[in-house]
């Protein structure tokens, strides 16, 4: 492939009360899949996500499975008109990167991510947990004040986004000292994010248990390209060390920035975020600034995304 292209797949954080919606006029057809969400999760996701409340939509039993469809939708809007040479997926969105990748189909992915909200939500009691992104400060720095903090409870570096912003998580006490002592070293923002539940720390263990024996009987193919993982940031081709990943990632942290840089050692320029919002794209750009970025969401977007990249 002359023009080397990544897709990726967004994750929490980047839910918004009316994604999906602007497909619904013009690819009208698409629309089958909120129907075959909402058979098998039992409420209607259509409404959700185009109506809200944000509150409902920002719990991470409701925010995860609404990632995957509204990312499905945009991906089959795509309808392979552009193939890609990578592929990865931010947390949650790793399940929509395995789909477009042909690991499993959107039905199996959905029914496996209803089960990782489900069991991640009820890790924790609500309220007991806490997110936030630590911005402008070294990633060094973040990891030594959540070492600092532990001794309050579990907190940890749980996403290397991008140079400059670390994701903190972890018991809600842990975490609020953590930004205490960010804020001592120099930290001048820091943001609360939309995610109900502290992801990708030790507290998810519980859930990475009870997910594992669904992640083993799913149905999984080798990737028809190589989907570059969260845990290890590798590029990852065969069933069972897709499998063994997803298994491992609910505790691990996200080595998002490290991915992108593995990405662009291979030779990828172009990197086309898939689904909701345009946080990955924002991300990208901090990592490697050489490259094209690009998104579909919506229509308009779509007919962007087509128009340079040649199709």
């Amino acid at each position: 492939m002359s023009n080397p292209i990544a897709f990726l797949f967004p994750g929490q954080g980047s839910q918004a009360v009316g994604m999906g919606r602007a497909w619904s006029e013009a690819r009208p057809d698409l629309m089958t899949v909120f129907d075959e969400a909402a058979a098998l999760l039992g409420y209607d996701l259509r409404q959700l996500c185009w109506e809200g409340p944000a509150e409902r939509l920002n719990q991470t039993e409701y925010t995860q499975p609404a990632l995957l469809v509204t990312s499905i939708i945009a991906l089959r809007a795509l309808n392979s008109t552009i193939q890609p040479s990578a592929v990865a997926g931010h947390s949650v969105g790793e399940y929509s990167a395995i789909v477009a990748a042909g690991g499993f189909s959107f039905v199996e992915a959905l029914r496996l991510v209803h089960k990782r909200a489900h069991y991640m939500a009820e890790a924790v009691p609500p309220g007991s947990g806490l997110v936030a992104a630590i911005l402008g400060l070294p990633t060094e720095v973040v990891i030594e004040v959540c070492r600092a903090a532990e001794s309050v409870g579990v907190v940890t570096a749980a996403n290397f986004n991008a140079p400059g912003q670390v994701v903190i998580a972890g018991e809600k006490a842990a975490v609020e000292r953590a930004m205490a002592l960010a804020r001592a070293q120099g930290c001048r923002r820091i943001i609360p994010l939309p995610v109900s539940v502290p992801v990708h720390s030790s507290l998810m263990q519980a859930a990475a248990d009870r997910l594992a024996p669904h992640v083993q009987a799913v149905p999984l193919r080798d990737v028809t390209v190589p989907l570059f993982n969260n845990v290890e940031a590798q590029p990852l081709v065969h069933a069972e060390d897709v499998r063994r990943s997803l298994i491992r990632q609910l505790p691990a942290s996200v080595l998002w920035e490290q991915t992108i840089r593995a990405m662009w050692k291979t030779g990828i320029r172009t990197f086309i975020e898939i689904g909701p919002g345009t946080v990955l794209t924002g991300l990208a750009k901090r990592i490697v600034p050489e490259a094209v970025l690009l998104n579909v969401h919506d229509p308009d977007s779509l007919e962007k995304t087509l128009t340079k990249t040649g199709h």
